[in-house]
């Protein structure tokens, strides 16, 4: 559990949620949910944000809800390994993993950005114009489970021989590692780069790349910890949720999944490559 970040205000969510749970009946109680999400930042407005939806769901499940988040993808994927969320509210790499790997079953779209793509960004001053022409440099990546920031950029790199990857912890960060020269090129979205691009004057930066597919939306995964029948009625209780309440949390309601199948072949085919990208030189074949 994670409760360093905001001990007081996470001791007073999950008292008020066993308050909760006390109050139900031994006979309706149905035990505890666990919530799973990416907070980047670590602040506290993600128990806010996500106060009123966990009350909705622990009273119409009778379940005690307990939110977790993870600062990053690294400890998302070991929460996911441990099969610990029963619901997880995942961006596309991480659901992917999710998927093809831990058993997870997709239930919503997420809000987002529909025409998502991972791009490899320079500064605005390099004078390298192909993707080739980072053999033999230093790259940033993303965490593992970031389909924009790991997955789709370790893709366009195979076959490539790098001296050496660095792992960003956040896309910004990523960003930041280009501006200070420590790295030649970094792997984001176009939408980080538009959000925190600006951030870091007076760099400038200028897209190198960009990959032609589109990242499909994060998604709403029940864990196969949670019981086939109680999974049923887990989503019919999402799908009715108020609107206003589905979007605070950002999920689509009455939304159809995306198609995973090219997200998760890609997923599929970087598992031969991972013990390769510690070493220096990197040989992403």
């Amino acid at each position: 559990m994670i409760f360093l970040q905001f001990p007081r205000r996470f001791f007073l969510f999950n008292l008020l949620g066993l308050t909760f749970a006390a109050c139900q009946s031994p006979k309706e109680f149905e035990g505890t949910l666990t919530i799973g999400v990416i907070n980047y930042g670590g602040g506290e407005q993600i128990i806010n944000q996500y106060a009123k939806f966990n009350s909705y769901l622990g009273e119409k499940t009778n379940s005690y809800i307990q939110l977790e988040p993870a600062f990053n993808e690294n400890r998302a994927v070991e929460r996911l390994q441990a099969r610990a969320w029963s619901l997880v509210f995942a961006p596309p790499g991480l659901a992917a993993i999710a998927i093809a790997r831990h058993q997870y079953v997709p239930l919503f779209p997420l809000i987002g950005i529909s025409n998502l793509r991972s791009i490899f960004v320079v500064r605005k001053d390099n004078p390298i114009s192909d993707l080739k022409q980072l053999q033999g440099q230093t790259v940033a990546l993303g965490q593992l489970g970031s389909a924009t920031g790991y997955y789709f950029p370790l893709y366009n790199l195979y076959g490539t021989t790098l001296a050496q990857i660095l792992f960003a912890p956040t896309p910004k960060a990523g960003l930041e590692l280009v501006a200070q020269g420590k790295a030649i090129a970094c792997a984001v979205s176009e939408a980080e780069l538009a959000l925190y691009g600006s951030q870091l004057g007076p760099t400038e930066f200028r897209i190198l790349f960009k990959d032609p597919h589109y990242v499909p939306l994060g998604v709403v995964l029940i864990g196969p910890n949670v019981e086939r029948n109680r999974q049923e009625f887990i989503r019919k209780v999402m799908s009715d949720a108020p609107s206003g309440l589905a979007q605070e949390v950002g999920y689509i309601s009455n939304g159809q999944v995306p198609d995973y199948k090219y997200m998760i072949s890609v997923v599929d085919r970087l598992s031969s490559i991972t013990s390769q990208l510690q070493k220096k030189p990197v040989r992403l074949f």
